[in-house]
């Protein structure tokens, strides 16, 4: 049964105020005071950071570039004249001579041909002979005419223009069996002309035959060999491709903008993808005096003094080349400049126990340290990006 409020108090009930269970507003002023002061407290305080000391060292500015190994020269062998391959003297890294035998074709026509030809010249030779015999028989016969004459000449039987008639028939048919001697024994130029053209004919075929063999021109290493006996081969096709010997090189390109700091000469630290833990040394030998207007880069070739014996042509290569070296320099560590990529870089440094932000002037950038143009003086405190400008700070130096 509910009872009204005036009938409980009339029965004896005492009614109490609900008490509120809100916070004072003087105490939640007080907590807001207290957090406000404990934060500028906190704030007050000089946050520890770590601080590198500047100082004078060495710094070497390097470009990294990725190339591949470039034979000296890497001519690619055919023939001259189609055939069918009779067989291949050499294997894919075999190393070869100047004029040792790389493959031979069947010679078969050309021998046929060959002998063809040198029947021709023995037959205008055998001609030339005979003609050569001929023409003796007629001196020898003028001789004796001219002996007779003289001898008709002296009894008184002949007239002395008869006698030098005789005399000289002799000489002249003497004259002509000489000549024909020196002209390789023919005394008719019909004959002589033939004997050239024999000759001529042999030396072609003999050509021709050369031309089944296929020799090295220089010392190689034999990189690819595309054919094998039995194959049919046309004048042009590509049958071996060789790598001559020589001075081992590397070939890379690289951005335009970076020209400035590539010169002959310049020293470089190279290393293969395949053996990364090995480096060998190298040295800047050419910079291409064009650049490529289609990629806006330029080539650059190495010279390499004492190659490993791992490198391989067109092995791919990485290449460090110093492209400036800076002695007792100012230097900070990369990572403690602001916005390195910019025009406006930027050190925080330690002044009078706060951070403050200086602008600064770099110049050879090494895989660590950067050169400090300006901005900073030796001895000074640098912090790291993150410390605000203006924090209190304790430094910690290692």
């Amino acid at each position: 049964m509910q009872v009204d409020a005036p009938e409980q108090a009339a029965a004896g009930f005492r009614i109490r105020p609900r008490k509120s269970r809100r916070l004072p507003w003087s105490i939640f002023a007080a907590s807001v005071v207290l957090a406000v002061a404990t934060m500028a407290w906190l704030r007050s305080m000089p946050e520890r950071v770590d601080a590198i000391v500047v100082a004078r060292r060495d710094v070497s500015q390097t470009l990294i570039l990725t190339g591949r190994v470039r034979p000296l020269a890497r001519p690619r062998i055919g023939s001259n004249v189609a055939g069918t391959i009779r067989d291949v003297s050499v294997q894919e890294g075999q190393h070869v001579d100047r004029g040792q035998l790389l493959l031979r074709l069947d010679d078969a026509p050309q021998q046929a041909a060959l002998g063809q030809a040198r029947a021709a010249l023995a037959t205008a030779q055998g001609n030339a002979q005979a003609n050569v015999a001929v023409a003796e028989l007629a001196a020898e016969a003028a001789r004796r005419d001219a002996e007779r004459a003289r001898a008709l000449y002296a009894g008184g039987a002949i007239s002395l223009r008869d006698r030098e008639v005789a005399e000289r028939l002799a000489a002249k048919t003497a004259a002509e069996v000489e000549a024909a001697v020196a002209r390789g024994g023919n005394t008719a130029r019909p004959a002589l002309a033939e004997v050239a053209r024999a000759r001529s004919a042999v030396e072609a075929a003999e050509a021709q035959l050369a031309l089944t063999q296929v020799r090295a021109a220089a010392p190689a290493t034999v990189l690819l060999r595309k054919v094998e006996p039995g194959d049919a081969v046309l004048p042009g096709q590509v049958l071996l491709e060789l790598a001559l010997d020589g001075a081992t090189e590397l070939v890379a390109f690289t951005r335009e903008e970076n020209l400035a700091g590539l010169a002959v000469g310049a020293n470089a630290v190279a290393s293969s993808d395949a053996f990364p833990d090995s480096t060998f040394t190298a040295t800047v030998s050419r910079v291409a005096p064009v650049v490529d207007p289609t990629q806006g880069t330029v080539e650059v070739r190495f010279a390499v003094p004492q190659p490993p014996d791992y490198l391989r042509a067109d092995m791919t290569i990485s290449v460090n080349v110093e492209t400036a070296r800076r002695l007792a320099v100012l230097v900070v560590p990369s990572g403690r400049i602001g916005e390195i990529g910019s025009g406006s870089p930027w050190v925080v440094l330690a002044r009078d126990g706060r951070a403050v932000r200086q602008p600064v002037q770099v110049g050879a950038r090494g895989e660590r340290d950067v050169e400090i143009l300006a901005g900073v003086t030796e001895a000074d405190r640098v912090l790291p990006v993150t410390t605000r400008p203006g924090r209190r700070v304790k430094l910690v130096v290692p």
